[in-house]
């Protein structure tokens, strides 16, 4: 039976196959590029595929009933080439889930993967049971994993687990992603990841851009080795045993080809109308900010939703500073172009392969009753003055035991970190170290205060924040809708499975 990554770290060290030896000191670790093998393709040449919706398998009064088999496929990215990817029915991204605000869905996985899993819907406001701890592992149907976890309180399943999401919450885009103990960096990058948007009637009464003028974009980076198949420097690359990366990917990996919508480098035809874009960065590690090429005149980006949902009213932006696990719902108007135009999607944080995202070729001219209006929402929440509680929080690395931490612990599935009262309103000030995207399980909070950044990215609800290197925040959470125990960590996955997690328990 293997010692757990949680002892190695409790006893100051990690492996010294993997690091060294934990008596050494060393450097933090950076993100680090992991080059492909394969021969890249040209940019542009795929079209931009839109991820199938998915359909329940039946309905009753009250809920709509999903089921996904999570297994093994192989997709086409590169051209004559296939690459294995792991998706839920098979595809990457997976379906796009739609659900209706105060309307149930039951989601019953069936693991056909020989390794556990575990799905946590990201945003979502559920009970514990359906959160998506990263110990209540669904293990394969064939029994080839153990999953052993040291966890008194794990739920552990074999071939198949229903999540039943409630959806007591305002339309917002969302997204799925696997959350197992020590090993969601690997499994999200082999494809375990997809949209889930909530709609309500506010929304509907809106005059947004709709039907294919209404588009989601899962932007992720990857690397791919020379026969097709996806590149990642997991020390077991079975992903059965021994978690982890390479010592020199601990600080994040960096993959060389954009991924948009599973595809590399897309385009996308459009007609000179408003076009409305979920994007979520689905990356492990990198961050983008997005541009137009050429840039238009005035607005680049009108924002009119965040991570919660939508703003209270637009906010325009000449560029998008987009971490990992953060969406961004904003209206491009395609109007100020001729038809015949080629627009890019540019990463002005890339260099080289990553510097460009996908192609907009407008090529026709169509009617466009859509409105973007002035007010969107009206937003009410805690205040300041209600809050009971300040906690701190510091995110870093540390050098002797070599390994990401939160208060210069090493994630315990015992031990909790918080302890806040439902209903309550607390105040958590957040300090980093290094960059990380900071995500908080079950609710949405506003931002108080973010150092080094400019207030408008960080506005609306939010369930991720990002912070740089030396950067600190305060945030104003209410926690609301379930007692029990949640997670909080960094949205780095090769951070969050070296450590960077914590617990709170809402009681």
């Amino acid at each position: 039976m293997r010692l757990p990554r949680r002892e190695f770290l409790r006893l100051g060290g990690i492996s010294a196959l993997a690091l060294g030896g934990a008596s050494c000191i060393r450097p933090r670790p950076e993100m680090r590029l992991l080059p492909s093998l394969a021969a890249l393709p040209k940019p542009f040449n795929a079209a931009l595929p839109i991820p199938p919706v998915a359909k329940p398998t039946k309905s009753d009064e009250a809920t709509d009933f999903y089921e996904l088999d999570v297994r093994s496929a192989a997709a086409r990215i590169l051209p004559d080439l296939n690459t294995t990817i792991w998706g839920y029915d098979g595809t990457f991204p997976g379906p796009t889930i739609e659900a209706r605000s105060g309307r149930r869905i039951s989601l019953r996985l069936q693991n056909r993967l020989p390794v556990p899993i575990v799905n946590h819907l990201h945003g979502g406001r559920n009970a514990p049971a359906s959160d998506g701890y990263p110990t209540d592992l669904i293990l394969p149907a064939n029994g080839a994993a153990s999953g052993h976890v040291h966890d008194a309180l794990a739920n552990v399943v074999t071939g198949e687990r229903e999540y039943v999401y409630e959806n007591v919450q305002r339309a917002a885009t969302l997204w799925y992603h696997d959350h197992r103990m020590d090993f969601t960096a690997p499994q999200v990058w082999r494809g375990l990841a997809g949209f889930y948007l909530i709609r309500d009637d506010e929304e509907d009464r809106l005059q947004l851009p709709r039907g294919d003028r209404e588009t989601p974009l899962l932007i992720c980076d990857r690397s791919f080795d020379a026969d097709g198949s996806l590149r990642y420097p997991a020390l077991d690359s079975s992903l059965q045993e021994t978690p982890g990366v390479q010592a020199e990917y601990m600080g994040g990996v960096l993959g060389d080809v954009i991924l948009v919508n599973g595809a590399p480098w897309p385009r996308m035809e459009v007609a000179n109308v408003k076009y409305r874009f979920r994007i979520l960065n689905a990356s492990n590690a990198r961050r983008y900010e997005l541009a137009l090429d050429p840039s238009p005149p005035g607005t680049a980006f009108l924002q009119i939703g965040s991570d919660g949902g939508l703003l209270e009213m637009p906010v325009a932006h000449r560029t998008l500073r987009i971490a990992p696990a953060e969406r961004f719902d904003v209206v491009v108007d395609f109007s100020r172009f001729q038809p015949g135009t080629s627009i890019l999607l540019v990463n002005q944080a890339g260099t080289g392969s990553t510097a460009r995202i996908m192609r907009f070729d407008i090529n026709r001219r169509e009617r466009d009753e859509s409105v973007i209006p002035t007010r969107l929402s009206e937003m009410t929440g805690p205040r300041t003055e209600e809050a009971s509680v300040t906690r701190d929080f510091d995110f870093s690395f540390q050098r002797f035991q070599h390994g990401w931490t939160i208060n210069g612990k090493p994630f315990d599935p015992a031990r909790m970190d918080a302890r806040p009262r439902l209903n309550a309103t607390e105040i958590w000030r957040l300090h980093t170290d290094f960059s990380h995207p900071l995500h908080l399980h079950l609710v949405h909070f506003r931002i108080l205060s973010h150092s080094g950044r400019p207030a408008p990215y960080d506005v609306g609800w939010k369930d991720t924040i990002d912070l740089g290197p030396g950067q600190s925040a305060s945030i104003l959470v209410r926690f609301t809708g379930y007692r029990g125990r949640y997670v909080f960590h960094c949205h780095n996955l090769e951070h969050e499975d070296m450590s960077m997690m914590g617990n709170f328990e809402v009681i």
